[in-house]
């Protein structure tokens, strides 16, 4: 704990038996006081490393995708009664030092999310970001500063800490199972008035990394735009949105279960967002 608060790490997993151990070895168990893993029906030993690290793990009943997968990590981080969640990927791409930093300006009452950002300082070419995804995220980063009334290094990092009441509060349900859910709840959180701070992360660029190809990265980025627009028309009342309409609503469940087989326990199922 930090300050009294409850602080737990989700892992949405996809194939990362390779980095997993790795990853899991560097979280500072001293301050985290749970992991959860949420796998996305892998087709490789990723259930298995996880069971033998010991970790809470939870087991897709197929592969529904990266943004489904985190509704699904939030959803039980909250019935495990997280006061803030950090939102860790098992590819060893981020690391698992700054999990302590990054709770710690959430625990004291700085900010309300935190994101460890790759563009923060020097390091994104120099850690092997392809420099096509570098000028992408710089473009895109640049247009959604403009279109949301914003100021951030960057949208597009996969390292992000929460404030419970952040989740709660927010209807990603109505977001992308896909990889834009995470610029979709960035954009909600923004909508919200929630106060995001930002810290340097070096970035990690390697084979077993894992990381989409050029054809998703490009659909990927249209939905980046596609939702900054709809941020806008929305704020502007021209032209609503659910991504921002209403309150947290009841999430969806009966699509995993615990990798022991028994359902999930109904505190989960009944949290509101």
């Amino acid at each position: 704990m930090l300050n009294g608060k409850k602080i737990i790490v989700v892992m949405p997993a996809y194939n990362a038996a390779k980095t997993l151990a790795k990853t899991v070895s560097e979280i500072p168990r001293g301050v985290v006081d749970e992991i959860l893993l949420v796998d996305d029906a892998s087709s490789d030993d990723t259930v298995e490393i996880a069971n033998e690290l010991e970790l809470t793990v939870f087991l897709h009943d197929a592969n529904f995708g990266y943004g489904r997968n985190q509704k699904t990590c939030y959803k039980e981080a909250l019935g495990h009664r997280a006061d803030i969640v950090v939102m860790l990927h098992p590819d060893y791409q981020y690391s698992p030092n700054l999990i302590v930093p990054m709770a710690s300006m959430i625990a004291y009452g700085e900010y309300d999310v935190v994101i460890g950002s790759r563009i923060l300082g020097k390091g994104a070419l120099a850690g092997g970001m392809p420099r096509y995804k570098f000028i992408a995220n710089r473009l895109l980063t640049l247009v959604q500063n403009i279109l949301m009334g914003y100021k951030l290094s960057e949208y597009h990092t996969g390292f992000r800490a929460f404030r419970r009441e952040v989740i709660e509060a927010l209807p990603i349900e109505s977001n992308s199972d896909d990889f834009v859910f995470d610029n979709q709840m960035l954009a909600q959180i923004i909508f919200r008035g929630f106060r995001v701070g930002e810290l340097s992360c070096p970035t990690r660029y390697f084979a077993d990394a894992s990381s989409i190809n050029f054809s998703r990265s490009v659909r990927y980025g249209l939905g980046v735009l596609a939702t900054s627009f709809r941020y806008r028309l929305h704020k502007m009342g021209i032209i609503p949105s659910k991504l921002f309409e209403g309150a947290g609503a009841d999430r969806i469940h009966g699509y995993y279960a615990e990798v022991d087989g028994r359902p999930m326990k109904a505190i989960g199922d009944s949290v509101d967002k």
